[in-house]
């Protein structure tokens, strides 16, 4: 009896403190301009894109792609990581592994405020961009949901084969 408690005891333990950070990241292989506009309507709309900016943390390398990963970032963790603020058009989609690197911490919450763009609010070719939305439909699918409904997914079963082998164990 004591040994299966002790089990139900870890397992709660061990799921309460797993963490599922998830983090926005603009897809490999897309085009220069729709990552710029990326860009673009992200740090004008709530991300802090100052790091992005000469001298800062995660200027180099300066690339629009990485630009982009850490400016679609901090939107989506300014807002929350809702439902359908990381898919910018289909540019971005939400990982669970940190693209952290050389010193760039990218944030898993919101992390302050700010709107100081890291690239002047035009597309590469001059012309001002469009309205270019986190999210290019209503399909939250796009959003992280089902990383979340994942997550829960398996603490639920956890939960249940935990409590059948305490059963058995008693």
């Amino acid at each position: 009896m004591a040994a299966a408690t002790l089990l139900l005891s870890l397992l709660i333990f061990s799921m309460a403190t797993h963490t599922s950070a998830t983090w926005c990241v603009c897809k490999k292989g897309g085009d220069d301009k729709v990552l710029q506009q990326a860009i673009d309507y992200a740090c004008g709309n709530g991300a802090d894109c100052t790091q992005t900016h000469q001298g800062g943390k995660c200027f180099n390398p300066d690339t629009i792609m990485d630009h982009c990963n850490y400016a679609v970032n901090s939107y989506f963790q300014n807002k929350a990581q809702a439902p359908g603020s990381c898919d910018f058009k289909g540019a971005a989609t939400v990982v669970t592994s940190d693209p952290s690197s050389n010193g760039c911490t990218f944030p898993t919450s919101a992390s302050g405020t700010g709107t100081a763009n890291t690239r002047s609010p035009t597309n590469i070719n001059g012309g001002l961009v469009g309205a270019m939305g986190p999210s290019a439909s209503n399909d939250v699918s796009h959003g992280g949901v089902r990383l979340h409904q994942h997550t829960t997914i398996f603490g639920i079963l956890a939960i249940v084969v935990g409590m059948g082998v305490a059963m058995m164990l008693t």
